[in-house]
């Protein structure tokens, strides 16, 4: 290294320089510091530096309301004060307080909630509120008790015919032996019909016109008969059956139309209207025919027989065949009952050695239900303000059976008679039914009373109601 001075050097800077180059003096501290301890000192020196963000103290904020507070305070007492002089300022301000303010009430609390309203305390209980489980409803009160009781001297204990009819008019038909009778449940009365001429030419069947006083009367020697029942005079005769007529059925709409099945097997429709009033023969049976009942709109025909065959016919469209036919049964059938509120729906009970009720879709032609009785099934009786139906028993309970409809809970046995119930017949007011059994008595069931309670949500009407009261003080009697 070579230097070169402008000046001649001094004795101090050559001394300096010869140190230097020689490296025997130690270097000043600080002087030439490493590199890692420099970033190291100034890190230390900006951690240090840095302080916690600023956060005001709650204490200061409280003082600061409360100075405010106390301001506003004073101003009120100042401005109260000026108000005092005036005494209609002073009314108003205390009526006004009265009307915004309650008594004892605060606008403004820090130390209590303020009080939920009470339509959403209301609705905190409905929506926060543990459930309450609902009571069971009671079960309807079924009395085991007959209302009434009548004899029926002579009536036939014969599976296979229909003796038994309750009209519109409230007045109860039944056959006995060459005879029938009226008895008026309005008065009690009872009068004799007709007799048969002779014998051995017995009633088999009977079956009002529906909203008339009109009865068709069966007999043995086939011949279908029309009673004027107000003026007690024979209407019509009709034949043509070569047996006995067991059962009539009337068509509920095309009131004119009857309907007639015979022991021949054979069913027959007539217009009573006209003078040829066989205007259309079934031909579905192969036995007697025990059983028959029009729909309750008056489109389809129900038939039973002793062949253990339902069938389904629709007369009304010229149909020579019945639209269906149904051989589930293993005995005769003469229950049949058509559903007040379903036109579609049929039950159908079998005798002795079937003892089931089966309920069909008469649109499809399927079964939807099948029930054993364990009894021989004689009647079905459907109520008309209820879902249930009355199932009257032979062989070997002889009782009357209240079923749930469709879950078919049985809800009550009816007993009392000594020998099978061979007929039934529903009240005009839909709440009783008569049985007539083989030991000739006829017995008065008040199994579905009208509900008074509900008569406005349900549709039924006060009137009802009172003709049932009044008709079962009529029975009672």
């Amino acid at each position: 290294v070579i230097f070169f001075f402008h000046s001649p050097p001094t004795m101090q800077a050559i001394v300096e320089l010869d140190s230097l180059l020689s490296c025997d003096a130690a270097v000043a501290a600080g002087c030439c510091e490493p590199r890692w301890a420099r970033k190291a000192r100034e890190q230390a020196t900006i951690n240090n530096n840095k302080g916690d963000r600023f956060i005001p103290q709650q204490q200061c904020a409280r003082d600061a309301q409360a100075a405010s507070a106390a301001l506003l305070k004073a101003d009120l007492a100042k401005e109260n004060a000026q108000n005092l002089a005036s005494p209609a300022k002073d009314a108003f301000r205390k009526t006004l307080a009265a009307e915004l303010l309650p008594q004892d009430s605060k606008v403004l609390s820090f130390t209590k909630k303020a009080p939920a309203p009470a339509a959403h305390a209301a609705m905190k209980q409905l929506y926060t509120a543990a459930p309450v489980a609902q009571a069971k409803r009671a079960a309807r009160f079924i009395s085991r008790v007959p209302e009434k009781i009548l004899d029926a001297p002579e009536l036939l204990n014969d599976f296979y015919v229909n003796l038994l009819a309750w009209g519109s008019t409230n007045v109860l038909a039944v056959a006995l032996g060459c005879s029938v009778y009226l008895w008026d449940a309005a008065t009690g009365d009872i009068a004799e019909l007709m007799h048969t001429a002779a014998a051995e030419n017995v009633v088999t069947a009977v079956a009002w016109m529906k909203d008339a006083a009109v009865l068709a009367v069966g007999t043995n020697e086939g011949e279908v008969q029309l009673w004027d029942t107000e003026k007690r005079k024979q209407l019509r005769s009709m034949k043509g059956h070569a047996a006995r007529v067991g059962c009539l059925a009337w068509n509920p709409v095309r009131t004119y139309l009857l309907a007639s099945g015979s022991r021949d097997s054979a069913i027959f429709v007539h217009d009573v209207r006209v003078q040829q009033h066989h205007i259309a023969t079934l031909q579905g049976h192969v036995q007697e025919v025990c059983g028959l009942e029009w729909s309750t709109d008056g489109v389809q025909l129900a038939s039973g027989g002793n062949d253990n065959l339902v069938n389904v016919w629709e007369p009304l469209a010229n149909a020579a065949s019945p639209r269906f036919s149904f051989d589930q049964h293993c005995a005769a059938v003469k229950a049949l009952a058509w559903c007040p509120w379903q036109s579609n729906l049929l039950a159908t009970g079998g005798g002795s050695a079937d003892k089931t009720i089966r309920f069909w879709n008469t649109q499809t032609g399927a079964c939807l239900n099948t029930v054993d009785t364990h009894s021989q099934v004689t009647s079905l009786q459907w109520s008309t303000t209820y879902h249930e139906l009355v199932s009257a028993h032979g062989f070997t309970q002889n009782q009357l059976t209240v079923w749930k409809y469709p879950t078919m809970e049985k809800l009550a046995d009816l007993e009392g008679h000594d020998q099978r119930i061979l007929h039934t017949a529903r009240s005009p007011c839909g709440s009783f039914i008569v049985s007539a059994a083989g030991d000739e008595t006829l017995r008065f069931w008040n199994i579905w009373p009208q509900q008074t309670a509900a008569a406005g949500a349900s549709g039924r009407k006060v009137a009802s109601v009172k003709a049932e009261t009044s008709f079962a003080r009529q029975l009672r009697w």
